[in-house]
């Protein structure tokens, strides 16, 4: 039944509690309802949370987002990892309704004595129940209430001082409490949220090619790969993503641009995995051992990153899967085993799982696997076209992982329709790809951010990378290096998370041909040694952009949340400006906490002029204050107010980054 004060569509729930809302340690987030209650009386509302061991802390007050909607709302702050759980309380508030009914009564002499001892009557009441420091205060006003010296409208005024008000918002007196049920929350380590990805192919470290023709090219090793690390930590990133390092199959192998002949020495796709030195469980033997691997790990960790590694639950023709479980495949009229297919595209080298035949068999041996590579140092995985798989199999695959290891971390690769991608977030993993990579205009990407910061943050973290071994979007393509200093810009600004695919800071666009978003030459297919010293020496590298970029995001606490995103009027369609703020932790009212306001030129060839005209609140601002910007990208400092002027030339700079301050410029 609804209770005695109606509380409807609490916020955020997902899916009327079904799975939990999430959030990282310290990240601060909205709980909205509808309250409302008979007549005229007054109410009051509060949020409470309660932490993994089952301590409830006091109600953090709500206030009606617009009034007369009666849409209430608070900001909560979960401050450790765990299951926490909140609710939303609401009561019939007798002060506030005696404030407003003898504000007006008693100037106008109505009821003038009845009304203040009404008030001293609340008041009394009030005063057994606030705490003894405060008790003080109230008796005063109780006194000054019935005190018939003095005259009437004094008597109510010394009840309706700002300290008063203050401390009966601390210490309300509460009438017909109603709570609503606990809504869970799932609180995750922050790298959940917030993190910077680099994807790179060890094959390609170090690997070698005779010029002549005159030996096979020879493959990179976890050992010549963990050379490139240093320079991977110094560009700022905390996770390095390795595609399939399994053993690759040799029938039907791919060679060079996803061809179907394979010379001997092509090394194949490494999503075709399994050959006869192992499968999903063994590690392709050019690349070393598990005590390779294991130094690769170690290592990375050392320099501050984590190693992600590649899940794809599908098999090359040569897996030992196929052999020992021909049942865990679809077979075809003809005999054969169906290969993966996305007509009109055909992938021979690669079997698709079929999770109907066998689905206890298939997850006993993918949840193997997996604690093989956790047992190996592995805490985060990129899962490889997850909403091809069953939604129940992920489901109950994340959540036994999460019951003995809540610290790893699971990427969905679902670049599919939104449904299926809102429903993986759902049911666990932690972060998704998203359409980033195709929303290039102003209103392409205000819409889609409106749309991952809003309701859908309660569960779905985003990870934009800029670019992937299977995507090199048109705008890449053909907007020479200022469209990658733009994108490199908006991907790091406004997500908490963001990757980049290896080359991406060398500028690398050409696509195998017009019209494809596939690479020429595709790292996919074959080794791709790079001359990283020769970029940086000749300034062919975005390199030192990306290290200010991530430089930035660890400095700012702004630039970790998602749900603080705010986009600001730009009169220039191909100008974008956004900001991100996190109001200050120490009680000073005067201060802005951390304000980060970004504008961007989204065209890659030509210079743009335009007028910001600023949402002043949503820097923590007043609407006719001057306050201070400095320029992170070029180090200068302008005075600015609620409009200004910009100008950005994508071939000098492409973007202003700017922090907030209140001072002198």
């Amino acid at each position: 039944m609804i209770g005695r004060i109606p509380i409807l569509d609490v916020q955020p729930v997902v899916d009327c509690g079904r799975w939990p809302a999430r959030a990282v340690p310290h990240e601060t987030f909205t709980v909205s309802a509808t309250v409302f209650r008979e007549g005229h009386e007054m109410l009051g509302a509060g949020v409470v949370l309660r932490d993994p061991e089952g301590h409830a802390g006091p109600p953090a007050l709500m206030h009606e987002v617009t009034p007369g909607t009666d849409r209430y709302a608070a900001e909560v702050t979960p401050s450790s990892t765990g299951t926490w759980h909140f609710r939303v309380e609401a009561w019939g508030d007798p002060i506030a309704h005696w404030w407003h009914d003898a504000g007006i009564k008693i100037p106008r002499g109505q009821d003038t004595e009845l009304m203040l001892e009404e008030g001293a009557r609340l008041f009394e009441r009030l005063a057994r129940e606030v705490p003894r420091a405060e008790r003080a205060a109230v008796t005063s006003v109780v006194r000054a209430l019935r005190e018939t010296a003095i005259p009437p409208l004094m008597r109510f005024e010394a009840a309706d001082t700002a300290e008063i008000h203050a401390l009966v918002e601390r210490h309300p007196l509460r009438e017909h409490v109603t709570v609503t049920e606990w809504q869970p929350l799932l609180v995750q380590r922050e790298r959940a949220l917030y993190g910077s990805w680099y994807e790179m192919f060890p094959r390609s470290e170090g690997a070698s090619y005779d010029p002549m023709g005159r030996r096979a090219p020879q493959s990179g090793t976890f050992r010549s790969a963990m050379k490139r690390l240093p320079a991977i930590a110094e560009m700022g990133f905390d996770v390095v993503y390795l595609p399939p390092i399994h053993p690759i199959g040799s029938q039907f192998r791919k060679g060079p641009n996803n061809t179907l002949h394979a010379e001997p020495h092509d090394p194949g796709s490494p999503w075709a995995i399994g050959s006869e030195d192992g499968g999903h469980d063994a590690i392709h033997p050019q690349l070393g051992g598990f005590a390779d691997f294991d130094a690769f790990v170690d290592y990375a960790k050392n320099l501050g990153m984590e190693v992600a590694l590649d899940l794809a639950l599908q098999c090359s023709p040569d897996h030992p899967w196929v052999k020992e479980h021909p049942e865990w495949f679809t077979t075809r009229a003809d005999g054969s085993i169906a290969y993966a297919e996305n007509p009109p595209k055909k992938y021979q080298d690669i079997y698709p799982l079929n999770f109907d035949n066998d689905p206890e068999g298939i997850y006993a041996e993918v949840e193997r696997v997996v604690r093989l590579w956790m047992d190996h140092g592995v805490r985060i995985f990129r899962v490889d076209n997850p909403h091809t798989k069953p939604v129940a199999f992920w489901e109950r695959l994340l959540a036994s992982i999460a019951e003995t290891d809540p610290d790893v971390l699971f990427l969905a690769e679902a670049f599919t329709r939104p449904a299926m991608m809102h429903t993986l977030a759902k049911i666990g993993f932690h972060q998704s790809y998203t359409y980033f990579t195709w929303r290039n205009s102003s209103q392409e990407l205000e819409e889609y951010l409106h749309e991952l910061s809003g309701p859908a943050a309660a569960y779905m973290r985003p990870n934009f990378f800029v670019n992937t071994p299977d995507i090199l979007h048109e705008y890449l393509q053909h907007g020479g290096p200022p469209a990658f200093a733009v994108r490199a810009v908006l991907a790091s600004m406004l997500s908490p998370t963001w990757g980049v695919y290896s080359g991406y800071e060398l500028f690398e666009n050409t696509p195998v041909r017009p019209g494809s978003e596939e690479y020429r030459d595709s790292e996919k297919y074959q080794f791709r040694p790079r001359d990283w010293e020769a970029a940086e020496r000749e300034g062919r590298s975005l390199a030192p952009l990306i290290s200010t970029l991530n430089s930035l995001r660890r400095a700012h606490p702004a630039l970790r949340r998602l749900r603080n995103l705010r986009f600001h009027n730009v009169d220039q369609p191909e100008l974008i400006c956004f900001s991100k703020r996190v109001p200050p932790t120490d009680g000073n009212a005067a201060g802005l906490g951390d304000v980060v306001l970004v504008v961007v030129n989204l065209n890659p060839h030509q210079v743009r002029e335009a007028t910001v005209h600023l949402d002043m609140p949503a820097l923590g601002l007043d609407w006719p204050e001057e306050f201070v910007v400095r320029d992170e990208l070029s180090g200068g400092s302008y005075t600015w107010r609620q409009s200004n002027y910009v100008r950005l030339d994508p071939h000098t700079q492409s973007a202003h980054i700017f922090t907030v301050s209140r001072g002198e410029s």
